[in-house]
C-alpha cells in the first residue's frame, strides 16, 4: 500500500471515529477481554421501513488461528 492510500485510510478511520465515538471503545474493550472458543459473535442490520436482517457465527479454534495469523 502506497504513502497516499495509507493517508486516505487513516482520514477515512478518524472521520469513522468522530461519526461513531463509542466503537474504538469498543472494539478495545474486545481487544482487552479477548474473543474465546465458544463465543457468539452477532451482526444485526436494521434499514429504514425494512426488516431487521441477523446472523451469527460461534468462533472455532480454526477462526481463531486464521486472526491470529492477521495479528
Amino acid at each position: 500500500m502506497d504513502l497516499g492510500a495509507l493517508m486516505k485510510v487513516k482520514s477515512s478511520w478518524d472521520k469513522f471515529t468522530r461519526n461513531h465515538p463509542k466503537f474504538p471503545a469498543f472494539l478495545n474493550a474486545v481487544k482487552a477481554q479477548g474473543v474465546k472458543e465458544g463465543a457468539i459473535i452477532e451482526i444485526r442490520i436494521t434499514n429504514p421501513g425494512e426488516e431487521t436482517l441477523t446472523g451469527n457465527i460461534k468462533v472455532t479454534a480454526e477462526d481463531l488461528d486464521l486472526v491470529k495469523t492477521f495479528s
